[in-house]
């Protein structure tokens, strides 16, 4: 293989979530509904696409527009330290980065502050806009969530500098641990859909569904788990979505969970609908989530710092209001964050 096909297959296999070259281990455990010994699946088997399908988005590609430069974040507050029982503060860092505050616990789903979500320094998708919040001014995070493998999910460079600073626990999806150890994290628990586990500060964690896919090279997809987590605590149920295309898994969460407090819900890299449907939800599709959860609050996540798709920048948030507007649900409270702002969450 020549040096530029190469670099081909590593830019675009990092545009939907890992190269082609950095293969990493697989899960080995029990068959189960969704573990077939080998590989992972999702509720509806349909839902997944092969190499063909993905080299004949790659090389019909139209994308939309996103700016060249970094943007910076501005002068942001610092984070409080901790808050209250029954109070819940979340402050947007980037893409599917959150910082949860709640019971006196903090939480960081899917942290990524590096340039570039993909394992290599000098391509793949690079951030237009800085992290809301510097690693330095975090409060002491007490648990880190990580919802899959993807590079622009489970970033190695932030974790082991996590790892150093502030040394979490973390909560992960079946497969990731070893991967995650590396970086000087050893307090690493996986969780199968529907497992759960003690928190700090009297909250419980569940492992919920997920309809995605994993995979950091050629010969790894599908070898590690995907899925999504619902905290229970005297704010209530908070629900991290993870990355995900629309379905049955929704209805699934409702039950068990009842109304929600907050959902966390990915809108963006979702273009083309046609490739895309299987791994990440549209507005629209968003938007109807947050009504099957019944959710108080949902926030939007994965958009505006990479760019993963084929929707432009600031489309998926465009296209979102303009939802909203179109099923005359003005008074729905979908949240778009702001870069480094604390939202108290009622």
């Amino acid at each position: 293989m020549t040096t530029a096909l190469f670099v081909f297959g590593i830019f675009f296999a990092c545009l939907y979530g890992g190269s082609f070259a950095f293969s990493g281990s697989g899960y080995s455990g029990p068959v189960s509904g969704n573990f077939d010994g080998v590989r992972f699946y999702n509720q509806n088997r349909s839902a997944q696409h092969d190499f063909k399908t993905f080299l004949t988005w790659v090389t019909s590609r139209n994308r939309g527009s996103w700016q060249e430069h970094i943007s910076d974040a501005g002068p942001c507050p610092r984070p409080p330290e901790r808050v209250g029982k029954g109070r819940l503060l979340v402050t947007f860092v980037n893409h599917s980065t959150f910082l949860i505050q709640a019971d006196g616990v903090n939480i960081l789903t899917d942290p990524i502050w590096s340039e570039r979500a993909s394992p290599v320094s000098f391509t793949g998708p690079r951030r237009v806009q800085a992290p809301g919040v510097r690693l330095e001014d975090l409060p002491p995070i007490d648990l880190i969530l990580i919802s899959h493998n993807h590079y622009d999910h489970l970033d190695l460079p932030t974790l082991g500098k996590l790892a150093r600073s502030h040394r979490p626990q973390v909560v992960t999806t079946l497969g990731n641990s070893a991967l995650i150890k590396k970086t000087g994290l050893n307090d690493v628990t996986e969780l199968d859909w529907w497992q759960s586990v003690a928190m700090p500060g009297g909250m419980r964690l569940t492992c919920v569904p997920a309809q995605h896919f994993s995979g950091r090279g050629m010969r790894d997809g599908y070898k590690t788990l995907w899925g999504g987590f619902v905290m229970e605590s005297a704010a209530g149920p908070i629900y991290f979505a993870g990355d995900t295309g629309y379905g049955v898994h929704f209805e699934d969460i409702a039950r068990r969970f009842g109304p929600l407090r907050c959902a966390f819900l990915p809108i963006g890299a979702y273009k083309p609908e046609w490739f895309m449907w299987p791994g990440h939800m549209s507005p629209a599709d968003a938007l109807k989530a947050h009504g099957v959860l019944k959710a108080r609050t949902s926030i939007a996540m994965h958009f505006g710092t990479f760019p993963l798709g084929d929707d432009g920048q600031h489309e998926a948030v465009d296209v979102l209001h303009a939802e909203i507007a179109r099923a005359n649900r003005q008074s729905t409270r979908f949240v778009v964050p702001v870069y480094g702002q604390g939202l108290q969450v009622d």
